[in-house]
């Protein structure tokens, strides 16, 4: 049987393995990609540290998966071998339980996680479910395409869901791997875009990603800041920081709203008294495989792009080191080729 490069995880905790294996076949209903590239993503921590609930090891780690269909398996009629494809953390559904019998195919009971369920993207090829699959725009390169599958979908699609309309003010706290995306987007969907972030350092880089404002949150409260502005009718949270995120609530309109897509370990201290004007605190999950096609879509029609530094898939352990240490700016890819 033909033979594929992979890294996996065979131990919690443990280094990554480069492994051969043999080339998985797709059963019905799923279909494998010939991988060209997968993003390295903060959420691998869940399986190389064996943290994931129900994670059965070894496992091969990636949800941001681009590349090209290579083979079908039975009963797959929308997609065929050649197809540009991406795959992201949601890594398909049941069709069969409340959520999914309302279109809510992110929050299915029963759903997979791409790279946790099923083996990911830190190897040659990948077979998935069907429904799990997102086409692939003309003219975007996988590098590119895989970073939008994951922080791409998270900010494009909460910002779109978040209820703000064009002209009014958006915050982005945060301007790392999902917050330069997010700024980008806020930009380009119409919003007046503030960026807020820790030091005065970022005030450029918050320029050049497209934010009308920027606000250095080792300053004044930042919520102070916020309202010195003239307030926040969005806050879109990018920093995994509870005390951060708290921050802003004050510098919300009445019936403003904080969007919370990062994932603090501590709990979140919030002055209730303050959400009696109406604000409100919500989080989103990242999107099913129509939205990361719409987040794609929209991407390569705006000129949005994440900022990526590409590692062979033999120094996958080298990439996961660095993106755990924050010192890739700001997405660390690997790449087959």
């Amino acid at each position: 049987m033909a033979k594929m490069k992979a890294v996996q995880v065979t131990k919690a905790n443990a280094p990554f393995e480069l492994v051969e294996r043999d080339i998985p076949e797709p059963g019905p209903r799923w279909v494998r990609v010939k991988v060209e590239a997968c993003g390295v993503c903060h959420s691998d921590a869940f399986v190389a540290t064996g943290g994931f609930p129900g994670l059965v090891l070894p496992r091969i780690p990636g949800h941001e998966i681009a590349g090209r269909i290579d083979k079908v398996g039975e009963g797959v009629t929308a997609w065929k071998a050649g197809d540009r494809v991406g795959v992201g953390w949601h890594g398909g559904h049941c069709f069969e339980c409340e959520p999914c019998r309302r279109g809510l195919f992110i929050n299915c009971v029963n759903a997979k996680v791409t790279g946790v369920s099923h083996d990911g993207g830190y190897a040659e090829y990948a077979v998935v479910p069907a429904e799990s699959v997102a086409r692939l725009p003309d003219g975007l390169d996988a590098a590119d395409a895989g970073p939008l599958l994951c922080a791409g979908v998270t900010t494009y699609n909460s910002l779109r869901n978040a209820g703000a309309k064009p002209g009014q003010t958006v915050a982005v706290l945060g301007i790392g791997d999902l917050g330069h995306l997010a700024v980008q987007y806020a930009a380009k969907m119409g919003f007046r875009t503030i960026a807020m972030g820790r030091g005065s350092d970022k005030a450029q880089l918050a320029k050049e990603l497209g934010a009308h404002a920027y606000i250095d949150t080792s300053g004044k409260p930042a919520g102070e800041q916020l309202q010195a502005l003239g307030g926040a009718d969005v806050v879109l949270a990018t920093a995994p920081e509870s005390s951060a995120i708290a921050a802003t609530v004050d510098g919300l309109k009445p019936r403003g709203k904080l969007v919370v897509v990062a994932a603090p370990f501590t709990p979140m201290p919030v002055n209730v008294f303050s959400l009696l004007s109406g604000k409100s605190i919500a989080g989103w999950p990242s999107g099913s495989a129509i939205d990361s096609e719409d987040t794609m879509q929209f991407s390569v029609l705006t000129g949005v792009k994440a900022r990526v530094e590409k590692f062979a898939l033999a120094d996958a352990q080298q990439a996961y080191a660095k993106m755990m240490e924050n010192k890739v700016r700001f997405r660390a890819v690997l790449v087959t080729g």
